[in-house]
């Protein structure tokens, strides 16, 4: 994909923080209609769940997208994160509204060089984040055992939730989501981890069917969108 030639690392910045700002207020918005709070406003639950979500938001999107620019690098590509403002106000407003359309922007890379294993790899590398922020939360969880009212337990329950939602959705095989390039590189290999991730879903997080369902809609709209602009 083609780079803006002129994209600094400060627009970078500017759109890594955009982007993470409106996923955390929009996972804080869609938290706080299924979290149970004893009491306060709406207001007083969103300021309390922000900084749990904001950490998430972290661990399993920001990073997620590094990984695939320093990966890109190790292999010789141009790379940068670049927000998409559509993307941005579609986050906030669906997860106001109770669901979430979050594709706040992307990792875009240039290279002519790529081979097919390169690309599945550098692919690879998000969602691999995002099973290793799951794997570290559950662990963490059974470990330390915080009371089910404690705020660890919230933060590392909405870590296991997004993290692995987030894998599960950027392995699907749909252009340009990572799972595309991961099987067209490597089918074996695919399925195994799509298959994991599914499992944990089901066991850990226990997503019901429309949800997912509503996943592969979102999935779809997002590869036409992404087909008509680019």
């Amino acid at each position: 994909m083609m780079m803006r030639q002129n994209f600094s690392s400060l627009h970078e910045v500017r759109d890594i923080l955009m982007a993470a700002a409106a996923l955390t207020v929009a996972l804080s918005l869609l938290e706080i209609r299924y979290t149970q709070f004893v009491s306060g406003s709406i207001l007083n639950n969103f300021l309390y769940i922000l900084p749990a979500v904001a950490l998430t938001v972290v661990l399993s999107f920001i990073i997620h997208e590094l990984m695939h620019k320093f990966v890109a690098q190790k292999y010789g590509a141009v790379a940068a994160f670049q927000a998409s403002p559509f993307g941005l106000v579609m986050a906030i407003v669906t997860g106001a509204l109770g669901f979430l359309f979050a594709a706040p922007g992307a990792t875009v890379i240039f290279t002519n060089s790529f081979t097919r294993r390169e690309n599945g790899i550098v692919s690879l590398a998000g969602p691999i984040i995002n099973f290793a922020v799951f794997l570290g939360a559950l662990s963490l969880f059974y470990v330390l055992n915080p009371s089910s009212s404690s705020y660890l337990a919230l933060t590392l329950s909405i870590m296991v939730t997004v993290s692995v939602i987030l894998a599960f959705f950027n392995m699907l095989p749909i252009f340009p989501l990572d799972g595309s390039k991961v099987l067209a590189w490597n089918k074996p290999l695919y399925f195994s981890l799509l298959g994991v991730i599914l499992v944990l879903m089901i066991f850990f997080v226990h997503i019901p069917l429309y949800s997912i369902i509503l996943m592969l809609m979102i999935a779809f709209f997002f590869s036409f969108f992404y087909r008509m602009r680019f």
